[in-house]
């Protein structure tokens, strides 16, 4: 039993976004006031579900949540989460004035986990990204995005470039002087060991709660919470997982001349305590190719999970910056 334990946590510490605490490049003071009491961040996971809709995409049924009216906002998860991860932003960027659409990706969250491989590379979930915007009849939209959902975006751009009109940064993956994986995984047993722990429901314990006690500063998170996080992985969601760890994380993209392209306003809000997807080794390259204003870098005291820790935060620096860029 013993043994079982240590092996779980070694593995945890292995395979999840380890964080720690760095300089501070910018303090951030002011909170929004809210018009209205929250309704998002209050919601149980079940209520949260029973909110979302549901579009059937070329390769399954994707859910999302779609709130507001207004310039659209789309806010784009990553890995090993779901549209869950946001929902302490929606109330915010809606009272700003914003339709918020927030999909839970094909294999995360409620959406379909159908099986196969390929059909969860970067350039299908961008394909469906844009499938979902043209079922809801939107031309273009404020993308938003954090973790593996950076690799989702930089192939939105490679196939529609002209669709996001303004793009908001969230500890992303964008170049390979900012990734360290902890661990470089291969196709086969071993690997799909590691995601048939995420599925168990005592491994899985384990391991989200030694991921957000590393990943988020001074994890508070409830059981209620944490539900949010865990059912899926609970019900099987990890075959793009396995596509993740098993081929993203070993062939990781140089897109540096795709990035020098995007040629519109573009925020930066980040963690500055992450230390799988970090800051420091990259800024002055991603500010100078995105061309982002100092004005628009904020750098957090958090971790990897700002949007549990900074909510009210992050949205107030989204709302004021779109609002300044119209």
């Amino acid at each position: 039993m013993r043994f079982a334990k240590s092996l779980l946590i070694f593995l945890v510490v292995a395979m999840t976004n380890a964080c720690t605490t760095s300089k501070v490049h910018q303090t951030i003071d002011e909170t929004p006031v809210r018009s209205q009491e929250p309704e998002f961040r209050s919601l149980t996971y079940q209520e949260f579900r029973a909110k979302q809709k549901s579009y059937d995409s070329s390769d399954g049924s994707i859910k999302y949540t779609d709130q507001g009216r207004g310039d659209v906002i789309l806010l784009l998860h990553g890995i090993p989460t779901s549209s869950w991860l946001y929902r302490k932003m929606v109330d915010e960027l809606v009272d700003g004035g914003h339709r918020v659409i927030a999909p839970d990706m094909l294999g995360f969250g409620s959406s379909d986990n159908p099986d196969g491989y390929e059909i969860y590379s970067p350039a299908n979930h961008a394909k469906r990204i844009i499938e979902l915007m043209d079922h809801l009849n939107v031309k273009t939209w404020t993308h938003v995005m954090h973790d593996a959902g950076g690799i989702w975006t930089w192939e939105v751009f490679k196939q529609s470039p002209e669709r996001i009109s303004r793009l908001v940064v969230l500890n992303t993956i964008i170049y390979k002087e900012g990734f360290s994986p902890p661990v470089r995984l291969q196709k086969g047993g071993f690997t799909k060991f590691i995601m048939w722990l995420y599925r168990n429901r005592t491994a899985s314990n384990i391991l989200l709660e030694q991921l957000f006690d590393k990943a988020l500063t001074g994890n508070s998170l409830t059981e209620a919470e944490l539900e949010g996080y865990q059912t899926p992985l609970q019900e099987g969601k990890t075959k793009a997982m396995y596509y993740f760890f098993s081929n993203t994380c070993n062939e990781l993209e140089d897109y540096d001349a795709l990035l020098n392209s995007i040629d519109i306003p573009v925020s930066v809000i980040w963690g500055g305590g992450d230390d799988r997807l970090q800051w420091d080794p990259q800024k002055e390259r991603v500010q100078k190719s995105l061309n982002v204003e100092d004005r628009d870098i904020h750098v957090l005291n958090g971790k990897h999970f700002i949007q549990e820790r900074f909510p009210d935060e992050i949205s107030g620096i989204i709302n004021r910056f779109l609002h300044r860029t119209r």
